[in-house]
């Protein structure tokens, strides 16, 4: 079934689950009978969101501690269809910090209704979270200083690679390691500052970390060149915003905003906002929309050009 005709089908889902109460009747106080994350934010008037302090340009904290980015973007669509099929426009945003290691537990036990950062959709992760469609195609790749006489992953036999715990690079790294018998040595450190940091200071001969959050940061530190990311793909890595699994009418409410952000241009949009124009801090990434994102928004419902 095509997205257009996909649209109204998610929609129905929606105002079924919204309507429940009223086809199938109400409590005592005539309270209509929500369930999921939609009854957690009508009963709290509030959205909790995850967010990443240092993963630019997805989610991250502007100069004056405010997180933005690519998924928060995304994710402030959401939140406005949220707001729009509870009849509530007074739902307030509540911004979590997350980091790879609490994401995935903080969307479970419900501190985070949407997780917005750059959280890679495995079917391991499938087990205990749901997704929304993929917002960003990316992949492993290895960040080294300019000086270094690095060209591939092979050459880090005894080396020592920094990496974030929980992630997928990181587990990308050890499988290599073992497969190829190269005994790298993983630094694991809090998240992506401080994996720049430990390149920087030469307490680690690279970063492994996705190729956009690597060319970003190095871009962000103003110091970009200084450093260099090599080209191999160490793994594919699509990134979806994450929600509680086992929740259908939020799940639908998630697929119809994609739609509508699709139909009218607005993940193109964002896209271009984030990645080839200025960023808050006036650099620009300068990158492209890949051939398999274009394809997937296509799939959405996005007009062809």
């Amino acid at each position: 079934m095509n997205a257009r005709l996909l649209k109204p089908v998610l929609l129905g889902i929606v105002a079924c689950y919204l309507a429940m109460g009223a086809a199938l009747g109400q409590d005592a106080a005539g309270v209509e009978k929500l369930g999921g994350t939609l009854k957690k934010i009508k009963d709290s008037k509030s959205i909790a969101i995850g967010y990443r302090d240092a993963s630019v340009p997805f989610s991250y904290l502007n100069a004056a501690h405010q997180p933005v980015g690519y998924s928060i973007d995304l994710c402030s669509n959401v939140v406005e269809a949220a707001r729009s099929a509870l009849g509530d426009d007074t739902i307030q945003v509540k911004y979590v910090p997350v980091d790879t290691l609490t994401r995935i537990p903080a969307v479970v036990d419900g501190t985070v209704d949407l997780e917005c950062g750059t959280t890679t959709n495995t079917a391991e992760r499938q087990k205990q979270v749901a997704f929304s469609p993929i917002i960003f195609v990316s992949g492993t790749k290895l960040l080294v200083k300019r000086s270094a006489k690095f060209s591939s992953y092979r050459d880090f036999k005894g080396r020592t690679v920094a990496v974030t715990p929980g992630s997928t690079n990181a587990a990308a790294i050890r499988s290599l390691s073992v497969k190829e018998h190269l005994d790298i040595n993983l630094k694991v450190v809090e998240g992506n500052a401080q994996a720049f940091d430990a390149v920087e200071k030469g307490e680690a001969d690279a970063w492994a970390g996705d190729d956009a959050v690597l060319y970003a940061t190095a871009a962000e530190s103003g110091r970009s060149g200084s450093f260099k990311v090599l080209d191999e793909y160490l793994s594919y890595d699509p990134y979806g915003l994450m929600f509680r699994k086992n929740d259908p009418a939020f799940d639908a409410l998630v697929r119809s905003a994609f739609e509508d952000m699709a139909a009218s241009r607005e993940l193109a949009r964002i896209y271009d906002q984030w990645f080839l124009r200025k960023l808050p801090s006036g650099r620009t990434l300068g990158i492209d929309m890949s051939p398999q994102l274009e394809s997937i928004f296509e799939s959405l419902g996005q007009p062809t050009e």
